[in-house]
């Protein structure tokens, strides 16, 4: 098939979420006030971190790292989706929702890599308190950062191209409110089972493998915690990962409904509320998450404030 019969279609209608003119106004209100808060939140733990010396440390830049990663996240798919919400046409471009699709997964990717950067972070400064300032350099920290971006960047680069060069040539109705693998998959023209195999094998491998990493750094450090003699130093070790786990679950557990488990079969708007839960509402909490748990971290926010 040549190039112009798989370029017939020049654009795709995104559905959004269903609903008469007042549901869609509190929609974009709902969703304009989380991603205005989401913003301002991660963006004040970014400033906190570049400006307060004494967040200068491997936890905080992972941290800070995280929070600039969450503007981005939200950003690959809520202005979009305002915008379609506010549009009568509803209408995103070819190269547009491939390109929404890369960003979004690739970030998707380095923030499941970062994750596990920060699990094992807290793991060393835990199980293993005095070789933590020799090991965990700023040196280090930074290389794992670099590599969780460009790992990140690369996981999902052949699937978005195999992807894109599937032949869309009939309907062009997404009921969705952003480009996703099952919806793009479902206007193909023509089956595609080796692109949709190793869409899948890829992102259950990533998500299964770098879960298992985090919790088998949080039992070993559950473990060293409890051998702690005191109560206000098992307390603080608690607190310190108890933000961070949290975090976890909730992020990996929308992926793993998501991505690991068969969508293909659930309502249309069960998957919208699923992909709206992590890539929405997770990085929405993260600011609160990390900030009500974190004395440091309070009190270079009011500084910043």
């Amino acid at each position: 098939m040549n190039n112009s019969e798989k370029s017939t279609v020049t654009e795709f209608v995104l559905l959004g979420f269903s609903g008469g003119q007042e549901m869609q106004i509190f929609l974009f209100s709902l969703f304009f006030g989380a991603y205005i808060f989401t913003m301002m939140g991660n963006g004040t733990i970014v400033c906190a971190v570049r400006w307060d010396q004494r967040l200068h440390t491997p936890m905080y830049i992972l941290l800070g790292n995280f929070a600039f990663l969450e503007i981005w996240y939200i950003t690959s798919t809520v202005p979009s989706m305002l915008a379609s919400i506010l549009s009568e046409t509803k209408t995103i471009s070819f190269a547009g929702c491939f390109l929404q699709f890369y960003f979004f997964t690739s970030l998707a990717a380095t923030e499941t890599y970062l994750l596990c950067v920060m699990a094992y972070d807290r793991y060393l400064a835990i199980c293993r308190p005095l070789h933590y300032p020799t090991i965990m350099t700023l040196r280090l920290c930074y290389l794992l950062l670099f590599l969780c971006w460009v790992f990140g960047f690369l996981s999902y680069s052949v699937s978005t191209v195999q992807l894109s060069q599937l032949s869309f040539c009939g309907p062009n109705i997404i009921d969705h409110f952003m480009c996703d693998m099952d919806p793009l998959m479902s206007l193909s023209c023509a089956p595609a089972p080796i692109t949709e195999i190793v869409f899948y094998i890829l992102s259950s491998l990533n998500i299964i493998l770098t879960l298992l990493y985090i919790l088998g750094s949080y039992a070993l450090l559950l473990t060293a915690v409890l051998k702690v003699p005191s109560a206000a130093g098992r307390q603080k070790a608690f607190s310190t990962c108890g933000s961070h786990l949290t975090v976890v679950c909730l992020f990996f557990g929308a992926l793993l409904a998501m991505y690991v488990s068969p969508t293909s079969e659930n309502p249309a708007e069960l998957q919208k509320i699923i992909t709206l839960f992590y890539s929405v509402v997770t990085p929405f909490l993260n600011p609160l998450i990390y900030t009500l748990r974190n004395k440091e971290m309070k009190a270079a926010l009011k500084k910043v404030l």
